[in-house]
């Protein structure tokens, strides 16, 4: 069998086997977020949120995806066909595509290259063309808006994102997410991970995450008030699924990149208990409540102060914030506080 697969074919199947894998814990997951997302706005509204399909609601997220699958795609008259389906997938496929390159524990990684947060960070920022051309092809005034509306929101936060991940490379001289993890494990648990040496960047990361995703408080391209859904008024059906699959898949994926970055990914916070894959899971849904969480309690914001906090706030403090850790790192300012790559990192 070993031999099987060392031949090209035998590889072939390997490969699709673990993408297929990734993909069925990133589906399976999303159920259950968008489950505990409804739950934790229920609770905060003092409702109890789904609770009839299945025990305690759990085939809820099941029982909708499958109301979309079913129903009638209803194509809108003057649409642009191709583009108009394309688009629903290039969000879905760029959403998944990021997470090849994700580790969950040592070896657990379908491709661990050495410019991972390279290739996620533009997986990621293409996402915005399945947005616009959702709105294009729409042949909507109201979801032309709210495509335009989106393509500057993630342009804008998306320079901030970078900036605080230059932060984090700096700190650690590497691309590779294995090497970032390997430089916060210092044997202090909790207390070695870059969440206390970058601390302010790390509510910017969140706060410009929720921006990037265009989750609320800044679910401006989706503004139900003023756009009536936005980009995606024109949808339907199993399109619109593809898009919201795309925007929740989003989001873990930011949760994820915060574990990684700052929270010792798969390091365990206390020295002396194990490292693993489940600490990577459970730091993800932590940051996922967290997710939740602002949109139950935090309103809107109007554009304007959108856009001012991420070009007039956001921007100058992580272009601060890189020149002040590069000077930390290059003269190793209180030893390997901020220089981890003196530590094999």
């Amino acid at each position: 069998m070993m031999g099987f697969f060392a031949t090209g074919l035998g590889t072939a199947v390997l490969l699709i086997g673990q993408s297929l894998l990734i993909t069925a814990f990133v589906m399976i997951s999303l159920l259950f977020l968008v489950y505990g997302d409804r739950k934790i706005w229920a609770a905060v509204q003092m409702r109890r949120g789904p609770n009839v399909v299945g025990p305690f609601g759990l085939l809820q997220t099941v029982a909708d995806a499958l109301k979309y699958v079913v129903k009638e795609i209803v194509v809108p008259a003057g649409v642009d066909r191709p583009v108009f389906f394309l688009a629903p997938l290039m969000s879905f496929v760029l959403a998944i595509l990021a997470w090849a390159v994700l580790p969950f524990s040592p070896g657990w990684i379908l491709a661990d290259i050495n410019v991972a947060v390279l290739f996620v960070f533009a997986a990621s920022s293409l996402e915005v063309y399945g947005v616009i051309m959702g709105g294009w092809a729409s042949n909507s005034k109201y979801a032309f808006l709210g495509s335009l509306r989106s393509a500057a929101q993630m342009i804008s936060y998306e320079v901030s994102l970078g900036l605080i991940i230059i932060g984090v490379i700096l700190s650690t001289g590497s691309l590779s997410f294995g090497a970032i993890v390997a430089a916060q494990d210092t044997g202090y648990g909790l207390l070695g991970w870059y969440w206390l040496p970058h601390l302010p960047m790390v509510v910017l990361f969140f706060i410009s995450a929720l921006a990037e995703t265009n989750r609320p408080p800044f679910d401006l391209p989706e503004a139900e008030s003023e756009l009536v859904a936005g980009f995606m008024v024109e949808y339907s059906s199993t399109p619109y699924l593809l898009f919201m699959a795309g925007e929740y898949i989003a989001i873990f994926l930011m949760c994820a990149l915060i574990t990684l970055l700052f929270f010792g990914g798969w390091l365990s916070p206390v020295p002396g208990i194990p490292d693993g894959v489940l600490w990577m899971v459970a730091k993800m849904s932590v940051w996922f409540f967290m997710f939740a969480m602002v949109k139950a309690i935090v309103p809107r914001y109007r554009y304007d102060q959108l856009m001012r906090i991420g070009w007039k706030v956001f921007l100058p403090m992580s272009l601060g914030w890189v020149v002040l850790v590069a000077f930390l790192a290059k003269f190793e300012i209180l030893g390997h506080f901020w220089a981890r790559y003196a530590m094999g990192g």
